[in-house]
């Protein structure tokens, strides 16, 4: 039910816009890493100089017209320009829906391939997010056009997804994220049980390990990252050859831990105004988090405003159940 609630609240009208209008009030400073470029490209130096590197999401999802899609690439390609020129250890990561996929997937691919384009002129690397299951083939078909010409792209897999196990091996190649998932899913498209979940997660990080080119391994759960430690110590794997993931804002201290200890290290800075409905998404994927980061995020009014549409949500699920 927990991830249920933050998958309502994600989806609330009332915060999402809430959180646009008054989101540096509301705590929205400590999820993302500023709301225009210049902001985040500071945030990103302030990382590089403990040793981290950086991927750079600029927030939005699930667009449904033109000329947004249009406005979120010269978006990108400014960051992307700007990365060139302060010159920081960063890369891009990026949604289709936000650049198109629900509108027309030539033109999501159009814009997609301005962006791969204009990053691979300066060397930069493009991951291309995944997002429901809904959108997971037609990303897949995306990755596979761009890559006849560029060789600067990865993406995501998802480990709560049964096609996860097929997918990292025909992208194996490939420079792979591997997360848990933060969408809900059908039972017939994912597994339900965090056992179940945990348990193809580690399968495919060792997979991916084993026989890939790069991973990323994306979590926050210490049990896992010592877990990693120990297999790439056994198995004689390079620290070259793999890299840990969080969140901006998660587990700080933990992030610069590891970079001390000589790990490759880089954190997933999200900027914008759209920031609420993704925050949401990482408490559902693991409500833990809402641990990791609660007396640095939330103040009064936003859980006054938290309470309040959960509350809501949750007086819906009982309505509808009657």
């Amino acid at each position: 039910m927990l991830k249920d609630l933050f998958i309502g609240l994600s989806q609330n009208q009332f915060l999402n816009s809430a959180a646009k209008k008054y989101g540096l009030k509301l705590g929205a400073q400590n999820v993302v890493a500023g709301t225009n470029i210049e902001e985040t490209i500071e945030s990103i130096k302030e990382l590089n100089a403990h040793g981290i590197s950086c991927t750079v999401d600029n927030l939005g999802e699930f667009v449904l017209k033109k000329d947004e899609a249009t406005a979120a690439k010269e978006q990108i390609l400014e960051v992307i320009e700007a990365i060139h020129e302060h010159e920081v250890d960063a890369h891009i990561s990026l949604k289709p829906t936000q650049l198109g996929l629900d509108i027309d997937f030539q033109f999501c691919l159009s814009n997609l391939r301005e962006i791969v384009e204009k990053a691979n002129s300066y060397s930069i690397f493009v991951n291309i997010d995944m997002e429901d299951h809904t959108h997971l083939q037609p990303s897949f078909d995306i990755l596979d056009e761009l890559s006849t010409k560029h060789s600067n792209i990865g993406t995501v897999i998802q480990a709560y997804f049964y096609r996860a196990e097929e997918d990292i091996k025909k992208y194996k190649d490939y420079r792979l994220r591997i997360v848990k998932g933060a969408y809900k899913e059908p039972e017939e498209y994912a597994y339900q049980d965090k056992k179940d979940i945990d348990a193809n997660f580690i399968k495919l990080i060792e997979y991916h390990l084993l026989n890939g080119t790069f991973t990323s391994v994306a979590t926050h759960d210490h049990h896992i990252i010592n877990h990693v430690k120990r297999f790439v110590k056994e198995h004689n794997i390079p620290l070259a050859k793999f890299e840990f993931q969080m969140l901006y804002g998660f587990r700080r201290d933990m992030q610069l831990e590891l970079a001390k200890e000589g790990y490759n290290f880089c954190t997933y800075v999200p900027f914008g105004s759209d920031w609420y409905g993704y925050f949401m998404r990482r408490l559902a994927e693991r409500p833990q988090n809402l641990n990791l980061v609660v007396k640095q995020v939330f103040n009064k009014k936003t859980n006054t405003m938290i309470g309040l549409a959960a509350g809501a949500f949750l007086l819906g699920r009982l309505t509808k159940r009657r």
